[in-house]
């Protein structure tokens, strides 16, 4: 069995399997199991080695497991108004440039930040169902330039799956892109480094199409040797690796956490992409979202630590009506926004303002 296949096999789906390592009371497990009926957990050795047992406020921890803050579920399910934009199970179609295909709904770590918590580990009835009519929608709509396979976690599927999408997607003249979203390189690297199929299989249609990998990294702790090698195989079959951090409290929320992150990452050639806002999601608001003034001026000050490569990303929320980037505050009342992607075409580069109070975390 291959490494990455072994990690998975002897990964923990069940908080009572951490409760020793933890030294979890038996309140805090009933507590915790309930949540996770709701909230499934899963969580590999290889991203559990990375957690620091002496360290309840661990960040590492507070991303992959369950807290009792979950408990609390004031937020949305859908904060981005996924399902409107859904065209039959298993394809969105946002912005008319890009096409996002849900995958499959397994991840090799569960995020308690993942703003599909209603998806990830509990439900298939978002999935992809028949390929044949996602590649047939795309065929048909001409403006669609990119597609972004995600889920759950890209790299989950099978080789046979993942050469699968490939194969029809590739084969589609007016797609410039083919792009995974995946942690992988960051929860289990080994996927990535002992699968040497998927790598012949990425190598191959990385010279037929364009290929992407869209990531994300929250933590320098996260940026191991074997997350380098990950990163590297990649990039040595000219696949770009682009990282979209989620600013989150208790993990990054410090332009020395923030900006050390970012460094690290350009010193490994992952290129930063987006800084996203912590979406107010049913059972991650209360525990995860930083005010967005605050959040401002961390990723401001992160971003004056960081040479010319490590500067081109941008501070985001993904909104219902579209991507806005969060330029900063104007004076104590009011922020400055911009649309970087509009789901409705008017809205499309529009600057405006909007009254924030110290504590607001979204629009």
């Amino acid at each position: 069995m291959e490494q990455w296949k072994e990690l998975l096999a002897k990964g923990y789906g069940d908080i009572r399997g951490l409760r020793s390592i933890f030294q979890l009371t038996e309140s805090e497990v009933q507590g915790l199991s309930q949540i996770q009926e709701t909230f499934p957990m899963f969580i590999n050795p290889y991203y559990l080695s990375l957690i620091d047992l002496s360290d309840p406020n661990d960040p590492i921890r507070k991303m992959s497991i369950p807290s009792l803050y979950e408990a609390f579920r004031k937020g949305s399910m859908d904060t981005s108004g996924e399902l409107k934009n859904t065209v039959f199970p298993g394809l969105q179609h946002k912005y008319k440039e890009t096409a996002l295909i849900l995958s499959t709904n397994q991840c090799a770590m569960y995020c308690r930040h993942c703003f599909r918590k209603r998806l990830v580990g509990a439900s298939e009835s978002e999935i992809i169902r028949k390929l044949n009519d996602i590649t047939s929608y795309i065929k048909e709509h001409k403006e669609i330039t990119n597609v972004l396979i995600s889920g759950g976690d890209a790299f989950m599927n099978s080789n046979a799956t993942i050469e699968r999408y490939l194969e029809a997607l590739c084969d589609i003249p007016h797609l410039d892109l083919i792009r995974f979203g995946t942690r992988v390189p960051v929860v289990l690297p080994q996927r990535i480094i002992s699968d040497i199929e998927l790598q012949h299989i990425l190598q191959h249609y990385s010279l037929v199409k364009r290929l992407y990998v869209v990531t994300q990294f929250n933590h320098p702790t996260e940026v191991t040797p074997e997350a380098e090698a990950a990163v590297d195989i990649l990039i040595s079959q000219g696949i770009p690796v682009r990282n979209q951090t989620v600013l989150l409290n208790g993990v990054n929320d410090s332009a020395r956490v923030m900006g050390e992150l970012l460094k690290e990452l350009t010193s490994i050639g992952v290129i930063p992409y987006y800084v996203f806002q912590c979406r107010p999601v049913a059972g991650v608001k209360e525990q995860f979202q930083v005010p967005l003034r605050t959040g401002s001026e961390i990723v401001h000050d992160a971003m004056e630590m960081q040479n010319g490569m490590g500067k081109c990303f941008r501070f985001v929320m993904s909104h219902e009506s579209g991507k806005i980037e969060i330029l900063g505050s104007i004076n104590k009342k009011e922020m400055l926004f911009k649309y970087h992607q509009a789901k409705d075409p008017a809205d499309s580069g529009r600057i405006f303002t909007r009254p924030v109070s110290s504590g607001q975390c979204w629009l």
